[in-house]
């Protein structure tokens, strides 16, 4: 038995779980989400308790069975707290200003400004020009959106200019030596 698979997800008073067939659908006051629960895994909930289980002990399924767990419960997390990734800019001129709610404009050292655009359910904040803070309902989304600013300029190992995450340390390098 998975030892994250078995362990019950506690639901909230506010947020509502549907389970309908091959599917599950999670709302509450931060927005709705849903998933295709994959064949061989099943959810059942008793009031406050919802329990992920498997039909079998099938490689495949126990495989799934933490993997949707952890998901289920992260999109419960989401409808209700919402999840960050925050992102730093370092190097001389690299800024981000905000364009309304969905759209940042970054000056990451190219000739032009880089637009991005945010998909549903993102939303981008610039409390500094070298921060920027992605939020949204689905974890893996705002994981994607950032790694996707990120990929912009990734930070150098010899400046280390570049688009980071929040606390991350890059590993810098010796340049040339001098003779």
């Amino acid at each position: 038995m998975s030892r994250i698979g078995r362990s019950p997800i506690t639901v909230p008073s506010s947020v509502t779980v549907e389970v309908g067939t091959g599917t599950v659908k999670v709302t509450g006051p931060g927005g709705t989400l849903e998933r295709v629960v994959p064949e061989g895994i099943t959810l059942s909930q008793d009031g406050e308790i919802l329990t992920v289980s498997r039909v079998d002990d099938a490689r495949e399924h126990r495989a799934l069975h933490g993997l949707m767990r952890t998901l289920v419960s992260n999109m419960i997390v989401g409808v209700t707290t919402g999840f960050t990734k925050e992102l730093e800019i370092v190097g001389v001129g690299y800024r981000a200003q905000a364009k309304g709610d969905a759209a940042l404009e970054l000056a990451l050292g190219f000739s032009h400004p880089v637009n991005v655009e945010a998909p549903k359910g993102i939303t981008f904040e610039v409390p500094a020009p070298t921060r920027i803070i992605v939020k949204g309902n689905d974890k893996e989304t705002v994981g994607q959106v950032a790694a996707d600013i990120r990929r912009l300029r990734k930070p150098e190992p010899y400046k280390g200019k570049g688009v980071r995450y929040a606390g991350e340390v890059v590993a810098r390098k010796a340049g040339k030596a001098a003779k």
